[in-house]
């Protein structure tokens, strides 16, 4: 074959790999008779269902106080490319893939393991994790985030979007419409499996978005059960193994020492969760604020970076700050001298509210 030929080849090869998926999706699609209060169901019972696929998470968000926030992810500003095989709740697995390498997550019955390829470190921390932490990129799979969402839901509160095909399937559709009126989410839409409920798609909305704050799916889906050695992780020679607590900002602000949390905080109720700790939070499903209480030295820096992030409102010694649906204020000193950290899917008023009521607003 001619040296012309053989490259053309090679482009048209590569063509059609890049414009399959695209002209699967354009496929007609079947039409899914299941009525909304039954998918709902299916999608809420779906937690201990085997999958394995390859995802991607696209946000319209840029979070400008990561460093304050004890190195939180900035999951809700760029696209992030996941590979993962998921066994059970505590047998999964799941690939943060970049340019430059992949950071990769274990879960085992015993244990969680945090693989950086490029770092060439291991971090093991044993189970079972705190009750509260910080989020990660594999809270950003379809499955985990179209859970976590409608986990609240009610029927009442679901309709049925069309059928779309997601990863070469037929998905039927629900659109969340919260009833909160501080939510600052305007809809949560979801495109499942509908035979184990199983999102594959997710795309959350909020008051003024041009597009989705979050959009993550399925571009490759498995039904079938991953292989166990799949999510087994055994440290390669030369690794620097370091033994973790699990303790993040989160965690440790759940164990300050407080004078209790307050039943509600701007109509919102509080949450019950095993151990509860100082950390409370408020609300349910998509419409949910947390009140962190502050380390006294930490506070202190992060009211600095927030009041230099752009549209800060300063007021006294509070300051607070909007970005798209998400709301973040750190209150003023309390009757104790504590100050708070509140944030959330709601809206600016709730937030001031709340921080009046917790007696930090000046």
């Amino acid at each position: 074959m001619r040296g012309e030929w053989r490259w053309l080849a090679v482009v048209l090869g590569i063509g059609v790999l890049v414009a399959a998926p695209a002209a699967v999706e354009r496929l007609p699609v079947e039409a899914s008779t299941i009525d909304a209060a039954e998918l709902l169901s299916r999608l809420q019972s779906s937690t201990a269902t085997p999958y394995s696929g390859y995802a991607q998470a696209v946000g319209g968000v840029l979070l400008p106080v990561t460093d304050g926030l004890g190195g939180l992810p900035d999951l809700l500003g760029d696209t992030t490319s996941l590979r993962a095989w998921y066994r059970g709740p505590d047998s999964w697995r799941v690939d943060t893939v970049r340019l430059a390498g992949e950071r990769d997550l274990y879960r085992t019955p015993t244990r969680l393991w945090k693989w950086d390829y490029e770092q060439n470190t291991a971090v093991l921390t044993p189970a079972p994790e705190p009750s509260l932490r910080l989020p990660r990129e594999a809270d950003l799979l379809p499955p985990e985030l179209g859970q976590r969402l409608l986990s609240e839901a009610t029927p009442d509160e679901v309709t049925r979007l069309p059928t779309r095909r997601i990863a070469g399937r037929d998905a039927p559709g629900l659109q969340l419409v919260p009833n909160e009126p501080q939510s600052t989410i305007t809809e949560v839409d979801v495109w499942a499996d509908p035979d184990s409920g199983l999102p594959l798609r997710v795309d959350v909305l909020g008051a003024g978005a041009t597009r989705p704050i979050v959009s993550t799916a399925f571009l490759d889906f498995s039904s079938a059960i991953p292989d166990a050695d799949t999510v087994r992780f055994v440290p390669p020679p030369g690794t620097d193994v370091q033994l973790q607590d699990g303790l993040d900002i989160a965690s440790f602000a759940d164990r300050i020492d407080t004078t209790g949390l307050p039943t509600s905080l701007s109509g919102l109720d509080l949450q019950s969760r095993d151990a509860q700790g100082s950390v409370g939070i408020y609300g349910r499903g998509v419409t949910e604020l947390v009140a962190v209480p502050l380390p006294r030295r930490a506070a202190g820096g992060l009211v600095d970076q927030l009041r230099a992030a752009p549209g800060a409102v300063v007021t006294g010694s509070s300051v607070a700050v909007s970005i798209g649906p998400l709301g973040v204020l750190v209150t003023g000193p309390t009757a104790d001298r504590r100050r708070y950290l509140l944030s959330g899917t709601v809206t600016a008023e709730t937030l001031a509210t709340a921080a009046q009521q917790l007696g930090g607003a000046t």
